[in-house]
């Protein structure tokens, strides 16, 4: 009997202590991108671990997967909801199925400049959008800047007509296919990880980006045409699985809410300086031609692509259209 008791007290204390060190474990947070470690993105992700993880030493554990090296632009989002990765922070113009409303900021000539848009962003309107789809699971926890998106392509683009015929490739937003096809281009629907070979290859003859995109994919390599457009916004919203991050216990979960607003602030800081050193770095190259739009082609592009507001406007809101451009004239 005592052979017996002492076999299942032993028993009973090796799951004590294998309970006590599971309670131990650190909460492990998979934060998946498909952007280089160099562009804001990247740059943001790595800070995010680096916060966490001292000071949440021992109860966090943050492993960054960059470069679609876990997930694709086209998977991450449904990791997220089946809980594979805890963070992401896809382009914006990647939560149409979720909410039109985002479609907002796929608007072309919207916002004058990255400041615009960090108003707006910054704004109650703005910050509304991050909850806008809680009732999917998803929660949007700040918007990290990657840049002004420039057009690029493989014949110098000035005016709207030089861009007839040919095919760009777009994110799977329905906004920026209709941009391409209001100025006569054919958009094609591809993964971010596939636009270098895509450009090399002429399955797409041009694309949209910020420069430190263009830089850090080498796509200046393979384009040997950028006009300085800056017709839209590529930014991202970080976002979480919302039934994950409401689970968190409360200290950790406070905690990383002021860590993702220190590395939020951080970030947008540092965006600017990044696309403007990136785009230094490709006029150095001399593998593009840098195109500087006058104010009467800038214009003419505008013109051409606005229609596309109005397309959209029932499902974005007017009302939210016009706080948006009212952060252009703050």
């Amino acid at each position: 009997m005592f052979k017996l008791t002492a076999k299942a007290v032993a028993c009973a204390l090796s799951f004590a202590i294998a309970g006590l060190a599971q309670a131990a474990d650190p909460i492990v947070i998979k934060f998946s991108h498909v952007v280089a470690e160099h562009t804001p993105k990247g740059q943001g992700a790595l800070l995010f671990k680096k916060l966490a993880e001292e000071r949440l030493a021992g109860k966090v554990k943050v492993e960054v997967y960059p470069n679609s090296s876990l997930f694709g632009d086209g998977k991450e989002m449904e990791a997220l909801l089946l809980g594979d990765v805890q963070l992401i922070a896809p382009s914006l113009a990647k939560f149409e199925q979720y909410t039109k409303q985002v479609q907002l900021f796929d608007l072309p000539f919207l916002f004058t400049d990255i400041q615009a848009v960090d108003r707006f962003q910054r704004s109650a309107q703005g910050q509304g959008l991050l909850k806008a789809m809680e009732s999917k699971n998803i929660t949007g926890l700040g918007y990290w800047h990657n840049g002004m998106k420039q057009l690029s392509a493989n014949k110098a683009l000035h005016e709207p007509k030089d861009a007839r015929g040919l095919k760009f490739r777009v994110q799977a937003s329905a906004v920026l296919e209709e941009q391409f096809k209001a100025i006569r281009a054919n958009p094609r629907k591809m993964s971010f990880a596939e636009v270098y070979q895509g450009l090399q290859t002429g399955v797409v003859n041009g694309a949209e980006n910020p420069w430190s995109n263009i830089y850090s994919q080498k796509m200046h390599e393979v384009q040997p045409f950028i006009t300085e457009s800056n017709h839209g916004v590529l930014d991202y919203m970080l976002i979480t699985n919302t039934s994950f991050w409401s689970g968190l216990p409360a200290d950790v979960r406070g905690e990383l809410d002021k860590i993702v607003v220190e590395v939020t602030a951080e970030v947008n800081k540092q965006a600017d300086a990044l696309n403007q050193a990136d785009k230094q770095r490709i006029i150095d190259a001399k593998t593009s031609e840098i195109i500087s739009l006058t104010p009467e082609q800038r214009t003419l592009w505008r013109d051409a692509m606005k229609p596309v507001w109005t397309k959209f406007e029932g499902d974005i809101g007017a009302d939210l259209i016009k706080a948006a451009e009212a952060a252009n004239a703050q």
